[in-house]
């Protein structure tokens, strides 16, 4: 599924983030330190070799909600904005850290002239976050940036798992 906001557009598929050749950034659901890891983290660091920890350890640690980016080393991309969600239940408040990690991506990608950047369901592994609470914070939080984007002309949520694809494109789908 894709819509536009003004000029961006958003979109959701089904796959794998380490392999979207065709965007020029990818988005790491990082731990603080920047760190391999499990999920999105692991699965970034494999790909992109150990290059990714060598240029990224400096950069940590960091807190909800910020973001750093790097090259993308191994990955298809020129870039990978790594950014810390918010533990569910432990880091409050939630909705805002959560918020502040597309945010801060966005504004990462603005400046450094990228337009176009792919999203994993950040937070909705072993952070706890509810997938579809985790989507409206995401999706939302990007289609109130749009408008502000100058350089950034599409935006994709890559999810993993049929379930969280479903819950994003119905998210998606129900935006004003």
């Amino acid at each position: 599924m894709r819509r536009a906001f003004g000029a961006v557009a958003v979109e959701c598929v089904m796959g794998d983030v380490t392999s979207q050749d065709d965007v020029e950034a990818v988005v790491n659901a990082a731990n603080a330190r920047l760190e391999p890891g499990g999920g999105v983290a692991g699965a970034i660091h494999r790909a992109a070799g150990p290059a990714l920890a060598e240029e990224a350890r400096p950069l940590g640690p960091i807190k909800p909600g910020e973001a750093v980016i790097t090259s993308a080393h191994g990955l298809p991309n020129r870039y990978i904005v790594h950014t810390l969600g918010p533990v569910y239940g432990q880091d409050r408040p939630e909705a805002e850290l959560l918020a502040a990690c597309y945010r801060n991506t966005l504004a990462l990608a603005e400046e450094n002239r990228i337009e176009s950047i792919a999203f994993p369901a950040i937070s909705t592994g072993i952070f706890g976050y509810p997938v579809e609470e985790a989507a409206r914070v995401a999706l939302g939080t990007v289609r109130d940036k749009a408008d502000r984007l100058e350089r950034v002309r599409l935006i994709r949520f890559v999810l993993f798992g049929e379930s969280d694809f479903e819950v994003h494109e119905k998210v998606l789908s129900g935006l004003p």
